[in-house]
């Protein structure tokens, strides 16, 4: 390795424990935090409160957020939280209040901000319409037959509401429609009332710093709008699966008629799915093919939380395939950590290649990468692509594909720092600061990368 790539414990313990603290509407601008989904599905036994809180030391030097499941009470065992039933009651299947609680905190005092959950569109019942009371400082909340769309489950609801004499909302559903839970009026005033009560609740007594919204398909954005300028949330993020043109159409209208921008970052499900297609294909034209990404957009990148596998799109352990990505899960992730737009990393991948995408990151750091850099494609072929993005204190090369090592440059404008099956990275040898080629901390061995 050339002798440029020093060690630099000093520099990058600064750029680790010193947290992003950046006043927004909708998403931090020239954010440079990087998010980990801190779960997977039935990862029950493994991101546990008690376990996640175990990692706190060791996930501040990558992490800034970390993404938990829905943490209130469900019914039945083992649940993942997608169908609520109860806000107050903070005892789930990945722990106790008091371990949610105590996570939290340990998060806090090393610098990394929780993102909760949050499952507004639809909410589950005992039997077909009761909602459970709950009591909170005294308050009473609770939705009633009155705050569910009258067209919910296609119908069936209003059937069997006219059956039993129930009578629903006046109002059809604001969005998609959702079997299997209630889907609830945000246009009722009470629905506004407890969901306004809750966030602040999230917020202000158990300590979150963002929401990620579950299904924002299935209601208005307008209503994203009422409720983040209501509890002034730092960091929102919608679950927008379509075209990059909806998703765009999305965080505009989640300015509502409350702001002037807006409210709400959206997962950048285009970014994925190029990801996505260059490795199955074995084709990495792939990422430069249309459609762009949100985070390619001048303008909406600020809003793009990116990502290439979650807890939907995963082969799941039950056997349940999903839409996973097939292989090359460092050259992906080399990928994701060099682009403009918020990182979201998988806990599977952070899991099973933490030297490796510690690395990435303190990469990105190092060049100062953020959610608003400019990206400049290089160079676009079957078997690599390249890209340069433009930090505030240098520039990163990268290049990802089956062969990588194919695409040439002149070493007088950059050195090359890591590189892996699928990938490298090569810095500007502008750059004001020196590389340390180990990162400092202790890991278990490798795993095996496929």
């Amino acid at each position: 390795m050339n002798k440029f790539l020093l060690s630099f414990a000093l520099i990058a313990s600064s750029l680790f424990l010193t947290p992003s603290i950046v006043k927004a509407q909708g998403w931090p601008s020239e954010y440079e935090g990087v998010m980990l989904q801190g779960f997977y599905w039935d990862s029950y036994t493994h991101t546990r409160w008690t376990k996640l809180e175990a990692q706190a030391k060791q996930l501040a030097t990558c992490f800034d957020l970390v993404w938990i499941p829905n943490s209130g009470y469900c019914a039945g065992h083992n649940n993942m939280g997608y169908m609520p039933l109860y806000f107050w009651d903070q005892n789930s299947s990945f722990g106790t209040e008091a371990e949610l609680r105590s996570m939290i905190s340990a998060f806090k005092q090393h610098g990394i901000g929780t993102i909760a959950d949050v499952v507004i569109n639809h909410h589950n019942t005992e039997g077909w319409f009761t909602f459970p009371k709950e009591v909170y400082k005294g308050e009473t909340y609770q939705f009633v037959s009155t705050d569910i769309c009258k067209s919910d489950d296609g119908g069936a609801t209003l059937a069997q509401a006219k059956k039993d004499g129930v009578n629903l909302s006046e109002n059809n559903d604001t969005g998609e429609d959702w079997g299997g839970c209630r889907d609830i009026d945000h246009k009722s005033a009470n629905v506004q009332r407890i969901v306004k009560a809750y966030e602040d609740y999230l917020l202000n007594d158990l300590g979150y710093v963002g929401f990620r919204y579950d299904m924002v398909k299935g209601f208005s954005p307008s209503f994203i709008a009422e409720y983040n300028t209501a509890c002034k949330v730092q960091y929102s993020v919608g679950e927008y699966w379509d075209s990059s043109a909806k998703i765009r159409e999305w965080v505009n209208n989640s300015r509502g008629y409350v702001s002037d921008t807006p409210t709400s970052a959206a997962f950048d499900f285009q970014f994925r799915y190029r990801v996505r297609d260059a490795i199955n294909n074995a084709d990495w034209r792939w990422l430069g093919y249309d459609e762009k990404p949100l985070s390619a957009d001048n303008y909406y990148k600020q809003y793009a939380v990116t990502f290439v596998e979650n807890h939907d799109t995963e082969h799941r352990i039950n056997g349940a395939e999903q839409d996973p990505i097939r292989s090359d899960t460092l050259a992906a992730n080399a990928y994701l950590l060099a682009m403009p737009g918020t990182p979201c990393v998988f806990y599977t991948h952070w899991r099973d290649c933490k030297y490796n995408l510690k690395q990435m990151i303190l990469a990105r750091r190092l060049a100062g990468i953020c959610n608003t850099s400019s990206k400049e494609e290089k160079y676009s072929a079957k078997d690599y692509y390249a890209a340069t993005v433009t930090g505030k204190n240098s520039t990163l090369l990268c290049v990802v594909g089956n062969k990588p090592q194919n695409y040439s440059l002149s070493r007088t404008q950059y050195t090359e720092i890591l590189s892996g099956k699928g990938y490298r990275y090569l810095l500007s040898r502008s750059a004001n600061t020196v590389w340390m080629d180990v990162p400092d901390g202790t890991y278990e061995s490798p795993l095996k990368v496929t």
